[in-house]
């Protein structure tokens, strides 16, 4: 069954909503599950990076997920994060995923360690076997200074249950090898917001994109218009995306985009200590930002 599942489309990195007193926000969760569906996403991804993982506990991404997976009601997939250092807690986690519910996960390389390809390969594998989820892969290389090579991926596509990779390099020539190594079957999946439409233009089947929190129309658009052969509306889309793109820099990742939400009237809250919020100034260029976005900014 796996293996006929492919992850397709414009999947939001979803936040992970946090209230003043810095717990889950269950009411802003199923909010933005809402905003998310009606803004035509495929899919929702919950607990990845902009979804701050690695500041939740078990309990609480269980929480996530189940509520994500309640507010969907399967109108789309739900993939889960189930990211971690070691193989044995990426498997306890992934199948606590698939004890809530979720139609997928996605599973980051290990970080601070520097496995070696054939430990990778073993390392995704049992997460594979442990469930009946289909995987994708997360290389974020820049983040976890663990890359996944053209080779392991290409053998990693041959593994039962294993679908797909999201792809976070930022570079549009192993994205394009990654491409011409696996199985047109397999989803090569964009993970910067800026290059969606170069990527589609490669073969990638679809993004995940964390600026589809604030913005799904405009980033499902850049996908549907390439679909329709418009690539010059696809290309007007991802040039207005580009500026919020460019302003994950104005703070400490993940707050802009949390921010953005709560300017938006969709309650994101805080991310967790130590990331701060942003100073006024950079509060302030964000709301204008999001104006020239046609944004109506309530906050």
């Amino acid at each position: 069954m796996a293996k006929t599942f492919q992850p397709r489309g414009i999947i939001p990195a979803m936040v992970t909503p946090l209230t003043s007193d810095d717990t889950i926000d269950v009411a802003g969760l199923t909010a933005l599950t809402r905003h998310l569906i009606e803004g035509g996403c495929h899919g929702l991804f919950s607990v990845g990076s902009q979804g701050e993982f690695w500041a939740l506990t078990a309990e609480e991404k269980q929480l996530t997920w189940e509520t994500v997976v309640a507010e969907t009601n399967g109108q789309i997939p739900v993939y889960a994060g189930s990211n971690a250092v070691t193989t044995r807690e990426a498997v306890v986690l992934t199948q606590l995923a698939e004890r809530c519910g979720v139609d997928a996960v996605s599973v980051l390389t290990p970080f601070f360690i520097s496995p070696t390809d054939d430990q990778l390969f073993a390392h995704y594998r049992a997460i594979a076997d442990a469930s009946s989820l289909p995987v994708v892969l997360y290389a974020n290389p820049a983040r976890t200074a663990v890359k996944l090579s053209v080779d392991l991926v290409a053998r990693l596509a041959e593994v039962p249950g294993i679908v797909g990779i999201k792809d976070s390099s930022g570079d549009l020539g192993l994205t394009a090898a990654y491409i011409g190594a696996v199985p047109a079957t397999f989803s090569v999946l964009m993970g910067n917001d800026a290059l969606i439409l170069a990527s589609l233009i490669y073969g990638t089947k679809g993004a995940i994109a964390a600026t589809a929190n604030v913005v799904p129309d405009m980033v499902v658009a850049i996908y549907d218009l390439f679909l329709q052969g418009d690539i010059g509306g696809a290309r007007q889309a991802q040039d207005r995306l580009a500026a919020l793109r460019r302003a994950f820099t104005w703070g400490t990742f993940p707050v802009v985009i949390k921010e953005a939400l709560d300017l938006i009237g969709l309650p994101a809250g805080p991310a967790r200590a130590p990331v701060g919020p942003l100073t006024d100034d950079q509060r302030q260029r964000l709301r204008q930002l999001l104006v020239s976005l046609d944004q109506a900014v309530v906050a």
